[in-house]
């Protein structure tokens, strides 16, 4: 086949490698609108089941990232003046740019056409028989055609920032600080032996009672390192990794779309659906967009199975993950309801942020019923099955309600 990857990130390089190993003959082009090296992220993370997945899709790509990226095996959080640890299972984190770096030298090596500066517009769209567009949430391919592809954006609540930073963490790092207008916290992770992300959200309200939606970034990034202090440790926050603009306070947008395909265009990674980064899966999700793709377009008779498979998989894939990171994001839109209580209790609630039993249950009985249900399987199944079981009462009323408001603006 001859293949039109627009977007040159994770999702889009790691399709054209798996397709030029499964086929070498495989005409692929990787179309990136920006200069090489240009990308904006600083570090992505990522577990060990990725790269036991890696390892069976292309083992010298999975041995490169592996190779540069560290690792962590705690959890620590800041509750104004008191910390509290935690064990957890071993995350990684590896910087985009280096990632991006990688992966672009394995395509090529491969025989992929990797073209930078190359923007490819919606109206005029490669000759190929497949074209890939994994060009990110703002997608120009999907954009041309949303109506076919049915695309619902849901923006979130909260804003935030997607800093750097020369502090390099030793575990996952979080900081909650009170100030004058509500919460504000960090999340902080390393990337490499020099750097580390660090991202800070807080609530529209907390934003403008500080001013920092109208500061300048340098001043912006002054008064943050104050609040953040206690983990900074005197070290920078960084804004724009590359100079190209200054960092921004943004809502993070929820992206849904009815259907991943249309004709000989289908959609890949962020390009095709969003999870909250709170959970650190946009990546990974991304990679496994990719595996799935070529292993369909391998196995299946014909393209148009291969991609109604493709979809068919990843968004029954997705389900169990996308209803963790809207639990997610709420924990936090919600975080004076849990900020209050111990910092152990509050961490542990913390962990247990993709359950959709807590928003439902007062959060210190349900930290006693997670203690318990540790150590009875009764209650485990209990709660297994009563999270689900309330949250679909609670969609179904809210369904409910709209259907009546709608019906009585009718009427009206």
């Amino acid at each position: 086949m001859k293949i039109a990857c627009v977007g040159g990130g994770p999702a889009g390089l790691y399709f054209s490698i798996l397709m030029k190993r499964q086929e070498p003959s495989h005409d692929i082009t990787v179309h990136e609108r920006n200069p090489a090296g240009s990308t904006y992220g600083w570090g992505v993370t990522y577990w060990s089941e990725l790269l036991d997945k890696l390892r069976e899709g292309d083992p010298e790509t999975a041995l490169a990232i592996s190779e540069n990226s560290v690792s962590w095996t705690s959890g620590v959080a800041h509750v104004r003046d008191r910390t509290t640890v935690q064990p957890g299972d071993e995350g990684f984190g590896i910087g985009r740019h280096r990632l991006l770096e990688l992966l672009a030298e394995r395509a090529r090596s491969l025989g992929v056409r990797v073209e930078y500066e190359h923007e490819v517009t919606a109206d005029d769209l490669p000759d190929a028989d497949l074209v890939v567009a994994g060009d990110g949430v703002n997608s120009a391919v999907r954009e041309r055609y949303a109506d076919r592809f049915g695309s619902d954006i849901a923006l979130g609540r909260n804003a935030y920032i997607w800093l750097g930073t020369t502090k390099v963490f030793d575990s996952f790092t979080f900081s909650f600080q009170e100030t004058d207008h509500g919460w504000i916290w960090a999340y902080g992770y390393p990337f490499s032996g020099e750097q580390s992300t660090c991202v800070i959200e807080c609530s529209p309200r907390t934003l403008a009672g500080l001013g920092m939606d109208a500061m300048g970034e340098a001043d912006g990034l002054a008064r943050l390192e104050k609040i953040f202090a206690d983990i900074l440790d005197g070290h920078p926050l960084i804004g724009r990794e590359k100079g190209d603009g200054a960092a921004q306070w943004l809502t993070f947008r929820t992206l849904t779309n009815r259907t991943w395909r249309h004709g000989d265009i289908v959609l890949l990674g962020d390009a095709a659906h969003t999870t909250h980064y709170s959970i650190g899966a946009g990546t990974t999700l991304a990679l496994e967009d990719a595996i799935c793709l070529a292993r369909e377009l391998g196995t299946q008779p014909d393209k148009e199975a291969a991609l109604a498979a493709y979809e068919r998989r990843r968004k029954a894939d997705l389900l169990r993950l996308q209803s963790a990171a809207r639990y997610s994001a709420q924990w936090y839109e919600n975080l004076p309801r849990y900020i209050h209580l111990p910092p152990e209790q509050m961490f542990a609630l913390l962990g247990q942020r993709h359950s959709p039993l807590l928003p439902y249950v007062p959060p210190q009985l349900y930290y006693r019923l997670d203690r318990a249900a540790g150590r009875l399987e009764a209650l485990r199944r209990l709660k297994r099955w009563l999270g689900p079981k309330l949250a679909r009462t609670s969609q179904s009323r809210a369904l409910a309600s709209r259907e009546e408001t709608a019906r009585q603006g009718l009427h009206r």
